[in-house]
């Protein structure tokens, strides 16, 4: 096994076990890597990326010369299937994304899920992640959060996905691209009101980083003639204490297009409420509707 290096520092690989390891790398600071994310990529038999060539850099950088392959969404049929053979055969597999943790808006889960199931070992190797650095940034409520990942690109089911997580009482972190950050803001604005309060969070740890909060409607304007580059994460505020939760109008969102049970359930997991009783309202919102047919 080779090692790596650290400026003048060079560390030896160390043995480690068999199994799949989740190594989250930086998302823009190198300086970001853990020193055990780096004994492990140093140590695994193969580095699983979603591109060898972004991966390749980094570990080019630390002097790594573990040998990668190619995995994500669009061969994660095929590629899959050879992992978990290398897992069974008490390999060594190390999972890495383009930036950030593995599994956070990646086909990642879907490895996991088949190894665990099998009774492979999986171990977490923790680091930067975006959406957790720009709600520690942000200064908006973080004891209760729910990430969402990207907004829908299209306006309806972007204004749909907002009207249904308007009640949810925790702090929303979205990803978004730059070419959409004004009418996601926009839609925002409209969706839960122009002063519920958000946090743009861009080029995180990079050298143009920017984080600007401010209310809704104060931040779409000022986006709005702004040529936004980078990656960028949005934390938006929870609703006041004093915001109803509009259960019927989520349910009957939810009622257009999942069965009454399926829809009590992502009702409860948005607002909180007792799935019970949001199951009895969904039964009367669907009957309402049957009758007006």
């Amino acid at each position: 096994m080779e090692g790596f290096i650290i400026g003048q520092a060079t560390f030896a690989a160390r043995e480690i076990e068999p199994g799949l390891y989740l190594v989250a790398t930086p998302i823009g600071n190198l300086g970001d890597m853990t020193i055990r994310a780096l004994e492990v990529l140093a140590s695994a038999d193969l580095i699983a990326c979603e591109d060898t060539r972004v991966t390749g850099k980094l570990l080019k950088h630390f002097a790594i010369a573990t040998r990668m392959t190619s995995y994500h969404e669009h061969n994660a049929g095929k590629a899959g299937p050879r992992l978990l053979e290398a897992l069974r055969e008490g390999k060594r597999v190390a999972l890495v994304s383009d930036a950030g943790t593995p599994l956070v808006s990646d086909p990642g889960y879907r490895l996991v899920e088949a190894a665990r199931a099998e009774g492979l070992a999986v171990w977490p190797v923790p680091g930067a992640s975006a959406p957790i650095a720009a709600l520690a940034a942000s200064g908006l409520p973080s004891d209760t959060f729910l990430f969402d990942g990207f907004l829908p690109a299209k306006q309806t089911a972007r204004r749909k996905r907002l009207k249904e997580l308007k009640g949810v009482p925790a702090t929303l972190i979205f990803f978004e691209s730059p070419n959409r950050l004004t009418d996601s803001l926009g839609d925002i604005a409209a969706e839960l009101g122009e002063t519920r309060q958000l946090a743009v969070c861009r080029e995180l740890t990079k050298l143009h980083e920017e984080i600007r909060s401010g209310e809704a409607g104060e931040l779409a304007e000022h986006y709005s003639d702004a040529k936004v580059k980078g990656e960028i994460v949005l934390v938006v505020a929870p609703p006041e204490k004093g915001e109803a939760i509009d259960a019927d109008a989520i349910l009957t969102d939810l009622l257009a297009s999942a069965s009454v049970s399926r829809a009590a359930a992502e009702a409860a997991e948005l607002t909180g409420l007792p799935r019970r009783e949001l199951y009895q309202r969904a039964l009367e919102i669907a009957k309402r509707g049957r009758q007006g047919e």
